[in-house]
This record gives C-alpha cells, sequence and structure tokens, in this order.
C-alpha cells in the first residue's frame, strides 16, 4: 500500500505537469494544499465517481478555484470519468479541464470557482440548503439529508468582502456540518501577504460564531485529520481548519514564493521536484498501485448503497415524502403545477398597483403550490415585498423554514443562493432594491454563467424612487442585467405581465431571472386573449392604431417597460386624435424578445416603420437597437436627483407632453 505522502505526490506530479505542459497555471496551490486533500478524500469525503449527483454525497468546494489542477488531479485518482487524456489538455479549448473549475464540463466539480470568496459563500449556500432540506424531510429513525460541506479556502478568499457576507451568515445559522479548510501558506500573486493582510483569522472567525482549529501543520496528515475530527465533532458551529501549508511544496528553489503561485515551475524546477519527492515516474505517469491507493469506487458505491437501502425504508414508512423528496431533487416542478391561471386572473382582476406589490400576490399564488420555494431579502422584505403570507424565516431553532433573512450582504446572497440551487431541492429567490444589483453583480454572472435557476427581485426600479436620490436610483443598472448572457431580466408594465413574468421565471430551468420591479403604482392595461398568450414572447402589441382609414402599418411605433407603458399608451391615444396611427409595443423581456424568430419579431416592430421612439427611465443608449438611427429615445443620460418623482419624471422628460412633442417632430420628417 502507498504511504500518504507518495498518494499526495500524485497530486503534486499531475498538477506540476499539466501546467508545465499548458504553459500557463497556478502549481503552487495543488502542491501545497495536496495532503489536506488526502487526507479529506480519502479518509472523510463520502462521494461516488460512479454517480456524482446522488443526493446524500458530501459536496467539496474549491473556493481558490485557480488551484483547480488539485480538483482535476483528485477526480481522476479517485475514478471519475475524467481521464489522464484531459489533464494532459489542462487549459486547452474544450478540454473538461478549464482554467478555473466549471460546473458542467467534468463530473464532480459542484461549482463554477475562479473569483476568490464566492466559492467559500456557495459553499455556505450548500450547507444551509443541507440543514433545511434535512429539517423538512428526516423524520425519526430516518436521516436521508445527512453529509458534509467541505472547502478549500486560500487567502484571497479571505479578503474579499464576500467572505465576511457569507461566514457571517453561516455562524449565525448555525451551520455544524460546514467544514472549510485554509491553506494558510502567507503568499498571493504580490509576494508575502503579511504586508497587507495581518488580521487575526482565527479570531475574526469566532467573532463569527464559528469553531476554529488553529495551527494545523498541514503537511502533516496526522494533526489534518484529528483536525477534521474536532469539526465534525461541532453540531452548532461551522468550522475553520487553519492550515500552516508550503505554497509549492516540493519544489526545491520556489516552494514557499510567489514564483509557484500562477506560473509553470519550468522544466528544470519540475525536474528538481520529482527528485524532491522521490517522485522518478514520467510525465502525467501514476503507478498502478497509486491508482489502487487512491480509487473511491467501490467504497463510493458501498455508501451510496447503504444509503439507498435507507432512502428505501423511508419511503415504506413516508412514501409521499420520499416522493416529494425525489421530485425537488430531480428538479421538477410538482405535476399538479400551474401558473397560467394566475396570470389569467391577474388580468381579469385589473388592479393597478404596484409591479413589487403584484409580485407579493403571485408569492402568495405560488408559495403554497411550491415547497421548494426559499425565499429571502436583503434586509429589504418590507419594501422587496417578499415575505409572503406563508413564509416563515430559518432559524437556528426553526431550521424548516423556507425564508432567509440575508441582513445587509447583497453579494453574499446571491453567491449563497448561487449553492443552495446547486445543492439541490430548491429554488431561491432574492430581493434588494434594484441599483443594489452592482453589490452582488459577480454572483448574478455566475448564476447566468453556470446557468443554474436563481431569481431576483428587484424592486424600486427607476427615478420613480423619488426623495432618497440619486444614490438610489437605477440609471444603468437594467443595460447591464440585459447584456448578461443567459440571464433573462423582465420589466413588466401591470400586474398581469408581473405574474407572467413570474411565471417564466419559475419555468426556466436553464438559468437565472431578473424581475425589475416598481414601487410606484402602476395603469391596469387591457388584453385581448392573443395579447395575453404573447406577453411571454417578451415583446408584443398592446395597442394597434384605431384609425379606421389607416393600413396594417403605422405611423409610428411607440417601445416602452415598466412603469413607462402607461405613458405610452397616453400619448398613442392623444397622437390618434391628431389623426396619427400609433402602435405601442410593451417589451417587458428583451431576452425572450430577441430569441422569437424573425417573423415574430417583424410583426411586432415591421423594418418598414422607421419612425420609432423608445421610452423608458433607464440609459438611453441600449434601446437604439430597437429603434434604429433614425429612432429616438426618451431615457436616462445623467443621474437622477432628489426630489418627489412626478417632478423627476417631468424633469428627464417622461411626461406625455414631451413625448407627443418627440413623436411629432419625427412625423413630420420626410
Amino acid at each position: 500500500m502507498p504511504s500518504r505522502f507518495e498518494l499526495a505526490n500524485a497530486i503534486r506530479a499531475l498538477s506540476m505537469d499539466a501546467v508545465q505542459k499548458a504553459n500557463s497555471g497556478h502549481p503552487g496551490a495543488p502542491m501545497g494544499m495536496a495532503d489536506i486533500a488526502e487526507v479529506l478524500w480519502n479518509d472523510y469525503l463520502k462521494h461516488n465517481p460512479a454517480d456524482p449527483k446522488w443526493p446524500d454525497r458530501d459536496r467539496f468546494v474549491l473556493s481558490n478555484g485557480h488551484g483547480s489542477m488539485l480538483l482535476y488531479s483528485l477526480l481522476h485518482l479517485t475514478g471519475y470519468e475524467l481521464g489522464l487524456e484531459e489533464l494532459q489538455n489542462f487549459r486547452q479549448l474544450h478540454a473538461k479541464t478549464a482554467g478555473h473549475p466549471e460546473y458542467g464540463y467534468a463530473p464532480g466539480i459542484e461549482t463554477t470557482t475562479g473569483p476568490l470568496g464566492q466559492g467559500l459563500a456557495n459553499a455556505v449556500g450548500m450547507a444551509l440548503a443541507e440543514k433545511t432540506l434535512a429539517a423538512q424531510f428526516n423524520r425519526p429513525g430516518h436521516d436521508i439529508v445527512d453529509h458534509y460541506t467541505y472547502v478549500f479556502v486560500g487567502d484571497g478568499c479571505l479578503m474579499e468582502g464576500v467572505s465576511h457576507e457569507a461566514c457571517s451568515l453561516a455562524g449565525t445559522q448555525q451551520l455544524g456540518k460546514l467544514i472549510a479548510l485554509y491553506d494558510d501558506n502567507g503568499i498571493s500573486i504580490d509576494g508575502e501577504v503579511e504586508e497587507w493582510f495581518t488580521e487575526d483569522t482565527a479570531k475574526r472567525f469566532e467573532a463569527y460564531g464559528w469553531h476554529v482549529v488553529p495551527n494545523v501543520d498541514g503537511h502533516k496528515p496526522e494533526e489534518i485529520q484529528a483536525a477534521i475530527e474536532m469539526a465534525r465533532s461541532q453540531d452548532d458551529k461551522p468550522s475553520l481548519i487553519i492550515c500552516k501549508t508550503i505554497i509549492g511544496f516540493g519544489a526545491p528553489g520556489k516552494q514557499g514564493t510567489a514564483a509557484t503561485h500562477g506560473a509553470p515551475l519550468g522544466e528544470d524546477e519540475v525536474a528538481a521536484a520529482r527528485q524532491r519527492l522521490e517522485w522518478p515516474h514520467a510525465p502525467f505517469h501514476v503507478p498502478e498501485e497509486i491508482y489502487r491507493g487512491w480509487d473511491a469506487s467501490e467504497a463510493g458505491q458501498t455508501q451510496q448503497d447503504k444509503w439507498q437501502a435507507r432512502f428505501e425504508r423511508y419511503a415504506e414508512a413516508h412514501p409521499e415524502l420520499a416522493r416529494e423528496f425525489a421530485r425537488r431533487m430531480e428538479c421538477k416542478l410538482p405535476t399538479a403545477f400551474t401558473s397560467e391561471a394566475m396570470v389569467q386572473r391577474a388580468q381579469e382582476k385589473g388592479e393597478s398597483i404596484a409591479s413589487r406589490k403584484a409580485s407579493l400576490n403571485c408569492l402568495n399564488e405560488l408559495g403554497p403550490q411550491l415547497p421548494e420555494l426559499l425565499g429571502g431579502s436583503a434586509d429589504l422584505a418590507p419594501s422587496n415585498l417578499t415575505f409572503w403570507e406563508g413564509a416563515q424565516a430559518i432559524t437556528p431553532q426553526t431550521p424548516e423554514g423556507n425564508y432567509l433573512h440575508y441582513g445587509v450582504r447583497e453579494f453574499g446572497m446571491g453567491a449563497i443562493m448561487n449553492g443552495i440551487v446547486l445543492h439541490g431541492g430548491f429554488i431561491p429567490y432574492g430581493a434588494t432594491f434594484l441599483i443594489f444589483m452592482e453589490y452582488m453583480r459577480n454572483a448574478v454572472r455566475m448564476a447566468a454563467l453556470m446557468g443554474k435557476r436563481a431569481i431576483y427581485v428587484f424592486t424600486h426600479d427607476s427615478i420613480g424612487l423619488g426623495e432618497d436620490g440619486p444614490t438610489h436610483q437605477p440609471v444603468e443598472q437594467l443595460t447591464n442585467l440585459r447584456t448578461t448572457p443567459n440571464l433573462a431580466t423582465w420589466r413588466p408594465c401591470d400586474a398581469t405581465e408581473t405574474a407572467a413574468a413570474w411565471d417564466a421565471a419559475i419555468k426556466r430551468n436553464a438559468g437565472p431571472t431578473a424581475l425589475v420591479l416598481s414601487r410606484q403604482g402602476l395603469p391596469h392595461q387591457s388584453r385581448t386573449k392573443q395579447q395575453l398568450a404573447n406577453i411571454q414572447r417578451g415583446g408584443y402589441v398592446l395597442k394597434e392604431s384605431e384609425l379606421k382609414d389607416c393600413d396594417a402599418t403605422p405611423d409610428l411605433i411607440l417601445i416602452a417597460t415598466g412603469s413607462e407603458v402607461g405613458l405610452a399608451m397616453d400619448a398613442a391615444a392623444e397622437l390618434e386624435q391628431a389623426g396619427h396611427a400609433v402602435r405601442v409595443v410593451s417589451m417587458p423581456s428583451t431576452y425572450r424578445f430577441d430569441a422569437q424568430d424573425a417573423e415574430y419579431r417583424e410583426s411586432v416592430l415591421p423594418r418598414a416603420v422607421t419612425r420609432r421612439i423608445a421610452i423608458e427611465a433607464g440609459h438611453a443608449d441600449f434601446w437604439y437597437k430597437y429603434v434604429g438611427l433614425d429612432g429616438r429615445v426618451i431615457g436616462m443620460r445623467s443621474y437622477g436627483e432628489s426630489a418627489p418623482a412626478g417632478e423627476l419624471f417631468k424633469l428627464f422628460g417622461f411626461t406625455v407632453e414631451n413625448l407627443v412633442k418627440q413623436a411629432g417632430e419625427l412625423l413630420e420628417k420626410e
């Protein structure tokens, strides 16, 4: 049987060989954390390489994702479907072994990491999901949800502010099955971190309410093992194990320096490391006895078989719960679920209310049908209106709840939501003001990149916020969201479109959705049955010209979203009285509209009609793709001001008078 040191050296060798072959990458962290990884994966991690998605596996997150060869080596060595050729193809086009771990590229990668700190926050979300799911489904004598979340973190992860947000909340929620192993090597890209990272990390995490195991020698397996045992004995505190390591361990000329962090070691140093580590094998060659020492296939299958037997006993005792658990872990909506009727009811009711209030009405309908909904808000629930009638706060005393008070932690909220949805069993939604989307921007991007169903409720969507002033009034944020690939953004104009947006968000399982909602009341719009159906196409003709002597081609098209749709409708009515054939297009989701076939898009925005005006209380430039060079945009080209909303709309030109004036100037052109 190979020694632990030999097993760990397989990680070091594969990592430095892959980085050297690619002439790109980060060998230092994998070489420094190899001993920690060997103990965790061989002695503790519950996983099955043959079934990387079985529900009760432990979750492992490499938050310091630049050290990706550590994870790829582990997956390859333990028996996952990640062949040696993929390691040899590290960082190359279409390889499963991307520069940073990419969710969906290779089996066993639980989340995309690389932006430092977010993997740690994802792990908090996974641990929270485990605890909540266990509280909702476990029954006396039947623990079908019982696993740990392990996360490797580096100095950079702990310097990023998102680590504070997420880890503070993890301590408050007493996530005892969350164990973080900190690679305390004292080195980052710029060199020795003691020049810029001098805080007492142990005291910091103790202040959060974490259990801390300090001063563990990260190259002594017995100390690592003892630390993990201590961490696993904690029921009501997450644990931080501070492992003192040497970055680039085994590279005699460069270990312990920033030279091993983000660049290949060089052929001479790789050869010297082989000699120092007593690893005489050729590049990418791993002896069979080493593979046998790492192979987790048999043990993993045994673990899963034991769980499956437990689950079958659970299903006999609690058949309805078992079916519900399976459904939720498969990300399937309930068979009896329906949300189309919600849209129809909103239309029939005809309320003129703020879209944030309409959103709450939707949650009150959706919540009882979808127990997997797990909501939250960044300390703005009374303003975002996300705490629905059946919401129950998640606390250490009530872990079975369905609503998380994130506190003023927007970035942490977004990253934790990603961890929740990656864990499985939940559809998370989280809310804040649209302007504070900026704080969570990168977490939103990561959800879009991974194609995971997170739902963002962004309220107070424009200068209509009023007196709070330009610091709170969004301008460029809508453009930011709309230009994010794979993010479906909706800005509904009334309660009906809000219901349609929620309907689309719940049914979309290939990426996140942003619901951009108003603070102020919005007028209800009348619709035909066809117009109601066309909302889901993202943009549709809400009003056609009523002039009897006009043909099917209008003189002018007004395009609007949200609160500006009512403005467009009023202006169209006035222009019609003056004898102009005007079409009003409501475009709640440019994402959905752009995905329609050319024939439909032409039917809504015919190329022959070049006189077009877009109206939105957001950044103007986005809309020129729809109005063209001959069109106009009534939008924001500056920040707002502090004043009542009505005065601001008048100041910045969002009035019927200005819209009619702009339309008149366009119509006068030949």
